[in-house]
């Protein structure tokens, strides 16, 4: 973890003028990586110096100080202070950037195979890819980012890398047709031949398996970088400002995916999916490029070094096992859930842009069976464009439901850190105390993180079912809507969840005074297995929709085709499995007798469960 290892009283101490001694490292160092002979005034001084974004302790004209392009991470109260909003933004941001990648391939990938000439059933198994590098590539960064001690920090060097690579591989999936077919002519192919043909669908499976590669490994590197750059009490927060991030790259892609891009930026390539890739790798590149230039992680050189490990493939299974047996209990309970929750996701969200394409284009090859080739693929262009304005509503939705549920939910994961000077002195006009009250009469008592969890598995299962019975392109769009719901929770409630436990058992071991790596995994690796939880039931529903495509898929432009809508309500009924093993999960973390927080006294919880309300995350601080 990027943490600090120092106990809490250096935090207080250094606001009242005192200097508490930090334990000091066998290389003479304090515990939070700084030389011993600074003393907490000076590391506090230089913080507020270099890092405005920070809740300032010092005087009123500082306050007001603007925010500035560059945060420091190696002080003492940087992981102990609550974060500003700017600050959960920038830290975030970058995830959004990824989001758009994911929506280029979910609402165009399959469209774009089918358009090669892939049928259904062999669609199924290239979407493998996906489920597959998950399962292996998350966890395997996971434990080379902890054993990173890079002077740029542990998660950096992985996003910058497999940001390079995703860009790389989104653009040669795209001109894939283009750039095989114009090697091959070099030696005289005619480009409409089969083995041509061929040729191009194996070039673009193969960069379907990269393109999976690159962006887990920048989603491996980005959800750890979130969890360790963020105080343990605010981890429900940065989790939700993350879900937003998404809903919000969401929009930015599937908006780009409807409109007739061709049509006004004809200088980003020549059809949809080109300029669509090309859109994706401008705002990943852009976006972990801001958060990396302001949020700065810990110098992991000045980090003990990393307890000695076997290499190998063998070795590397067994590192994973001995981690499976070894999972703090909420992230077990948590990964349960996934393993059902995620048979039923996965096929909507690859097949919800077809499922509503297929509908749009029954009415027209019913009226009109004899149509030519040009003229099918032209109905299925515009089909694409309905399927992914489906998926626009959906990430709309999904948005509405990030900035509005964070303000209903019983904050059960999250504990309240000691107010600062600046939090003590917030409320102190009438607007900002009626604000106060007013956010707090929008809480519903019932509904915490854990409940809505559950009601959005019973939400998405009802919807799956429904698309057995719609056949409107108006009903199946209200449906893949509706979902939205149910995926804005999936974005936050289980890394809230998983990061609180794991965040608060590292302030614990650090408040003990325990080495990092001399106990347990650190976020990389549970991070990485929790996206096993996610990635392995993937595979298992690949296989599924496969055989279903197998027997029951039609020739393309053939009428009465209804394969995409027997996968995604076979998906519902795993979900319904999900919402009981959800019920299961505790609405708190269990930790042992006598643990304080960094930063803070354990707080007593009312039996209203009242929040403390600061100028962090949207006005809340939990």
């Amino acid at each position: 973890m990027a943490d600090d290892g120092e106990s809490l009283t250096g935090s207080s101490g250094s606001r009242s003028g005192g200097k508490p001694k930090l334990p000091r490292t066998p290389s003479g160092e304090t515990s939070n990586g700084s030389p011993a002979n600074i003393t907490n005034d000076q590391s506090s001084k230089s913080l507020n110096e270099e890092s405005p974004l920070l809740s300032p302790t010092l005087n009123e004209d500082e306050e007001e100080g603007l925010i500035v392009s560059r945060l420091v991470s190696d002080s003492h109260d940087d992981l102990t202070e609550s974060k500003s909003t700017w600050y959960m933004i920038l830290l975030t941001i970058s995830i959004g950037g990824l989001q758009l990648a994911w929506a280029a391939e979910l609402s165009n990938g399959t469209p774009y195979l089918l358009s090669l000439g892939l049928t259904k059933s062999l669609m199924a198994m290239v979407w493998i890819a996906g489920p597959l590098s998950g399962a292996l590539v998350q966890p395997y960064i996971g434990i080379l980012s902890d054993n990173c001690r890079s002077r740029w920090g542990k998660r950096a060097p992985f996003m910058v890398v497999g940001t390079i690579s995703t860009v790389l591989s989104l653009l040669g999936l795209s001109w894939a047709r283009e750039i095989v077919g114009g090697f091959l002519s070099l030696f005289g192919a005619d480009r409409e031949s089969e083995g041509v043909k061929t040729t191009i669908i194996v070039f673009a499976v193969l960069f379907i398996y990269i393109v999976d590669i690159a962006i887990n490994t920048v989603q491996a590197a980005i959800r750890a970088y979130i969890l360790d750059c963020c105080p343990s009490h605010q981890q429900e927060s940065a989790n939700s400002m993350a879900s937003r991030a998404v809903g919000v790259g969401n929009i930015f892609g599937y908006v780009a995916g409807y409109i007739n891009l061709p049509k006004h930026f004809w200088i980003l390539g020549k059809t949809q999916f080109q300029i669509l890739c090309a859109i994706a790798s401008i705002a990943l590149t852009s976006t972990v490029t801001l958060s990396l230039s302001t949020v700065r992680e810990r110098d992991a050189s000045l980090e003990a070094p990393p307890a000695t490990s076997q290499a190998g493939l063998i070795a590397f299974f067994k590192q994973i096992v001995k981690s499976i047996r070894r999972l703090p209990p909420q992230t077990r309970k948590v990964c349960e859930v996934q393993f059902f929750a995620w048979i039923g996701f996965f096929p909507q969200l690859f097949y919800s842009s077809s499922y509503v394409g297929d509908i749009y284009v029954q009415p027209y090859l019913k009226a009109n069976p004899n149509m030519t080739p040009v003229e099918i693929h032209e109905l299925y262009e515009k089909a694409t464009r309905v399927g992914t304005f489906a998926l626009l509503i959906y990430a709309i939705i999904s948005l509405a439901t990030n900035l509005l549920v964070p303000f209903l939910i019983q904050p059960t994961y999250d504990v309240a850190a000691t107010p600062s000077d600046r939090s003590q002195k917030s409320y102190t006009t009438s607007t900002e105390r009626f604000t106060a009250r007013f956010l707090d009469s929008l809480v519903i008592p019932w509904l915490t993180l854990r409940r809505a969890w559950l009601l959005a598995h019973l939400i998405f299962a009802g919807c799956m079912f429904s698309t057995l019975f719609v056949r409107s392109v108006g009903g199946a769009t209200a449906i893949i809507g509706t979902v939205g719901i149910s995926w804005a929770m999936t974005l936050w409630a289980p890394f809230a969840i998983i990061s609180a436990e794991v965040s608060k058992r590292d302030a614990l071991r650090r408040s003990r005074g325990i080495n990092t790596d001399a106990s347990d995994d650190q976020a990389g690796v549970i991070l990485g297995l929790h996206n096993m939880a996610i990635a392995t039931p993937q595979i298992l529903a690949t296989i599924l929709s496969s055989v279903v495509f197998k027997f029951l898929q039609k020739p393309r432009g053939t009428p009465g085709d209804h394969s995409f809508s027997i996968v995604l309500a076979g998906g519902g009924i795993s979900t319904l499995m999900a919402a009981f093993l959800t019920s299961r999960i505790k609405d708190e973390v269990d930790l042992p007798e006598g643990y304080v927080e960094e930063g803070s006294e354990r707080p007593r919880r009312s039996s209203e469960g009242a929040l403390v309300r600061s100028n962090s995350f949207g006005g809340l601080q939990y």
